[in-house]
């Protein structure tokens, strides 16, 4: 659903997750119609403007009759585009096309804006697509490994298509829900839209393979079956594979996963949505026939990726984006349809508890928060950790370096869809007077965020049982609370709120920026809530406002939870103690760009730098983007890293237009605080 508003400015587009698209127009003249687009689209709108202008993302312009395309990336422009019937493409967070008919041209100037302008005010049309995924159909299989397999096969109806293109992440649609029940029963339209691609994988009759198997076989769209004493063994008309028992397997059916993907995302831009992307170089290496093999099927495409040399290209292409460790039991089956979309690799959940060796020493303990408050202390897990930038644990336990994810954080993600029309609403609670610094900090931080996302910013103090409940029963989007968790709960004015007891959590997102509020953070999702930041055990004052400050700018700057509590604990020794609960992936704000980037940087000399510059998430994989430097000149695959060796002029040039944050000499800043660090 997408609500479209049109004033003497221009138009603005608010799909149900709240994420929103302005497009700017100041002689906008709203007319009658509907126009018509060759691409899907949730909303259309028509009307007269001489200029567009919209956030400084990735623009494509292409002649409707093929014959030409125009791409505004990095580059500020003008580019001019001759007369003709055009549709251009804007990537940003709201998914919006432009038709029209005529001469234009489409710049970035300044990087500040793209704006695509016309000779004089003429027609157009404004299309917009959302990229939240609504629940679909639910299918029934029984409990067990045979009936997992029916679930695995039928996974694949939400593809929108079987041709390379399924690699962009907006053409993975969700799949079916699943439920369990005493026999098979697949609705009608998810049997319709079920593509057969001639792919079978055939697996022993063991949770132990059908879940590492999932990613793999939902991306080719495969055919799943058990089969006791089975091989386990993919097969194509022109193809087969072998698999080792576990628990090699499941190391090669991601192998496999990336291998398939990545070569599709190659592949795809002999299509009609091609960019010149950076990576095609490695096409003619691996001796692939891109254009014969875009029109081909997924068993074809599989063959032929197969043979590839792949190895001789893989360490100069992006790392895998997300992966996830699954205790392989029934039940977890029904978190699959929500994981899946995004292509996660699946490994089997393996851990041993943290030695104490493996953290500071307790000595520190005599600087921590007030000794004489029961702190909780929780015990945790060290997972043996698979390829990935980011991981999430589906399986009980307290573990490090991944994000602990909760069931319910994905059923619950949909509830919080039905508040389109309203700002995002943000709640900071300052239960712990010692912590003033970082809640004046923080709710400053929302408030210069305020305007650009319509953000409505509520400050409480010290509340009793009964209010901070409140808060957390209401409807809010995120609520950071600043203060101390004990045994008996989150410590209150008039004694400790535990989370059990609350009727129901309706905040959306949390930081619970409290000594050992782990627990309590789980129950908020098992309660209601999507995600929230919170902590191990115990966390100095001054470390606790670092990373608290840190997070909330993140955090409304487009971060996701994970990635956002990531580069936020860089800032303290003590950064494994902070950790993220619910689904990690989440993100609660917008930014101009589709993903949020950031980059690493190093002093060579006293006027050269070299920065790693990246544009990465765990939720979103296949899309590609375009760095800010003007030396780039092309695409990149989400993930890839580039690097540059910038001078002190190129640098604050840089810095003076981006707007995200940077890590430098250990710490991360944001851009503008570094320009003037740097001086």
């Amino acid at each position: 659903m997408i609500e479209v508003v049109s004033s003497e400015t221009g138009v603005q587009a608010v799909d149900a997750a709240k994420t929103s698209i302005e497009v700017v127009a100041d002689d906008w003249q709203p007319t009658d119609g509907r126009p018509s687009f060759p691409r899907p689209t949730d909303a259309v709108v028509s009307g007269r403007a001489s200029a567009l202008r919209f956030p400084p993302v990735f623009l494509v312009a292409e002649r409707l009759d093929g014959k030409a395309t125009y791409e505004l990336g990095s580059a500020v422009g003008p580019i001019e585009l001759p007369p003709g019937e055009y549709i251009v493409r804007v990537d940003a967070n709201v998914l919006t096309y432009v038709r029209f008919s005529g001469p234009a041209t489409i710049e970035k100037p300044n990087y500040e804006r793209a704006v695509l302008s016309f000779p004089e005010r003429i027609p157009v049309g404004l299309g917009f697509r959302s990229r939240v995924l609504s629940p679909p159909e639910t299918l029934v299989v029984p409990r067990t490994p045979a009936g997992v397999a029916t679930a695995l096969t039928y996974f694949p109806a939400g593809h929108r298509t079987s041709t390379p293109d399924r690699s962009f992440p907006t053409m993975r649609g969700h799949p079916p829900l699943v439920e369990f029940g005493d026999a098979v029963d697949v609705p009608d339209l998810v049997a319709e839209r079920r593509e057969e691609t001639g792919i079978e994988l055939v697996l022993p009759p063991s949770f132990e393979y059908l879940f590492p198997a999932a990613s793999l076989s939902h991306y080719l769209g495969a055919a799943v079956r058990v089969e006791e004493g089975a091989t386990p063994t993919l097969r194509a008309p022109d193809a087969a594979v072998e698999f080792e028992p576990q628990p090699t397997f499941q190391r090669q059916t991601a192998s496999l996963l990336r291998r398939t993907f990545l070569l599709d995302c190659l592949v795809r831009n002999a299509g009609p949505h091609g960019t010149d992307m950076e990576e095609l170089r490695h096409i003619e290496a691996l001796g692939l026939d891109a254009d014969a093999l875009y029109d081909r099927g997924v068993a074809t495409r599989l063959a032929a990726y197969i043979d590839a040399p792949f190895d001789d290209v893989s360490d100069e292409l992006p790392p895998w984006h997300l992966s996830m460790y699954v205790e392989p039991r029934a039940e977890q089956v029904t978190t699959l349809p929500y994981l899946l979309h995004n292509v996660p690799h699946f490994f089997l959940a393996e851990a041993e508890p943290l030695t104490r060796d493996e953290r500071l020493s307790r000595s520190l303990d005599d600087f921590y928060r007030r000794q004489r408050h029961n702190t909780v202390s929780v015990e945790l897990l060290k997972p043996k950790l698979g390829p990935g930038r980011v991981h999430g644990w589906l399986a009980d336990g307290a573990p490090i370096d991944v994000f602990k994810a909760v069931p319910s954080a994905y059923r619950n993600r949909f509830k919080y869809h039905r508040r389109a029309n309203e700002p995002i609403s943000v709640v900071a609670v300052l239960n712990d007077s010692d912590m003033a610094d970082e809640h004046a900090e923080a709710a400053d931080i929302y408030r210069q965020r305020a305007t650009d996302l319509d953000i409505d910013i509520a400050v409480r103090e010290y509340l009793t049982t009964d209010e901070l409940a409140e808060v957390f029963e209401t409807p809010h989007d995120l609520v950071h609370y600043i203060g101390h968790c004990e045994e008996s709960g989150l410590r209150c004015a008039d004694g400790h709120l535990s989370i059990a007891d609350i009727e129901e959590s309706n905040a959306q997102t949390f930081f619970l920026n409290a000594c050992g509020s782990f627990n309590e953070g789980v129950d908020l999702v098992k309660q209601g809530s999507v995600a929230g930041a919170v902590t191990f055990n115990k966390v100095l004052d001054s470390d606790a406002a670092r990373v608290g400050t840190a997070f909330a700018r993140l955090l409304v700057h487009g971060f996701c939870i994970e990635r956002a509590i990531q580069l936020a604990r860089r800032r303290i020794i003590m950064g494994k103690d902070y950790a993220v609960v619910g689904d990690g992936t989440h993100v609660l704000a917008q930014s101009d760009n589709f993903v949020s980037p950031d980059a690493h940087l190093e002093r060579r000399s006293d006027d050269r730098f070299r920065m790693r510059f990246s544009v990465h998430s765990p939720w979103v994989n296949g899309g590609h983007y375009q760095s800010h430097l003007q030396s780039d000149r092309t695409s990149h695959l989400y993930g890839s890293e580039l690097e540059f060796d910038l001078d002190a002029d190129e640098l604050r040039s840089f810095l003076s237009h981006a707007d995200m944050p940077i890590v430098y000499d250990g710490d991360i800043h944001w851009s503008n605080d570094l320009k003037r660090t740097l001086k």
